[in-house]
């Protein structure tokens, strides 16, 4: 299967990432599981897994996300250094109320430790591309985006991205990274339309932007109605509405990338898929 290519920064690779989070938080399938999930991607042309050092179950061992990566990497028999690897720091896992839960740490001496311990996790002496995760609002955001730069400066990191960002904050990300940044990566999908401003201003300014849960996430209720419609296109082509939904995403312009998670392989094999589906404009107009 030939998958859709396109370019992020420096990088070229596929429009279709691997979001790998569902394989190393609460309700991951076994290690086992995960690997060959992550194979059959690599197998059906993905070249783009997307990670984060705080992927990881509440109070279990850290960076299981990133260190699950590299064990894939390193077990598969294809071309490794095809595949950008993508990864963020700025988050962490702890419990509130005895939930396992999600908090921000975005100062700088953090960071710098976090990014190094994510290129050592990831086996790699250069992460492709390093994202800060979060803004936290306890620290100014220029001071924790400097902290990405230094990152880069030193090596640690070959490119950087930004993710769940206003369009103040990209511009700010922007004045400091210049064209060391290449991405933003925001939730977007049929449920999470709210950051269409950040999609149309990623490309003014040339950067890739990255679409996080692209199918509504599987963490909270969510409206499936608002699936009918791609569910109707899907009818009609023979294939899931989540190809649909991924097809959708990726014709709001060239810089449009897709990161779906799966538990199973054919989750994924399906999703790849929707780089070779062609909506009409009829259908893209009932779609939104």
């Amino acid at each position: 299967m030939e998958l859709l290519h396109r370019t992020i920064g420096q990088f070229r690779t596929t429009a279709i990432g691997f979001g790998e989070m569902p394989l190393t938080i609460e309700g991951k399938p076994s290690h086992e599981r995960a690997i060959e999930t992550i194979h059959a991607a690599l197998d059906a042309g993905c070249r783009h897994i997307d990670t984060a050092w705080a992927y990881y179950e509440s109070g279990g061992e850290e960076e299981t996300g990133e260190k699950l990566v590299r064990q894939a990497l390193q077990s598969w028999s294809g071309p490794r250094e095809d595949v950008l690897v993508a990864t963020k720091v700025g988050h962490f896992r702890n419990f509130t109320e005895g939930r396992p839960t999600w908090d921000v740490d975005g100062r700088p001496e953090t960071l710098m430790r976090n990014g190094r311990q994510s290129a050592q996790a990831l086996g790699r002496d250069s992460i492709d591309l390093l994202y800060f995760h979060r803004p936290d609002p306890k620290v100014p955001y220029g001071e924790s985006i400097q902290a990405i730069r230094q990152l880069i400066d030193d090596g640690v990191a070959r490119a950087a991205g930004i993710s769940n960002v206003d369009i103040e904050q990209i511009d700010l990300a922007r004045t400091i990274l210049g064209d060391r940044l290449v991405a933003v990566q925001n939730q977007y999908s049929p449920i999470s339309r709210g950051t269409q401003d950040t999609l149309e201003h990623a490309e003014k300014l040339g950067l890739a932007f990255v679409c996080w849960s692209p199918l509504g996430g599987f963490r909270k209720t969510r409206d499936e109605s608002m699936f009918d419609p791609f569910k109707k296109v899907a009818k009609a082509h023979g294939v899931s509405y989540q190809q649909v939904v991924l097809a959708w995403e990726l014709s709001k312009g060239d810089h449009m990338f897709v990161i779906p998670g799966a538990h199973r392989p054919e989750t994924i094999v399906d999703s790849l898929h929707a780089g070779q589906l062609e909506l009409s404009d009829d259908e893209l107009a009932i779609l939104g």
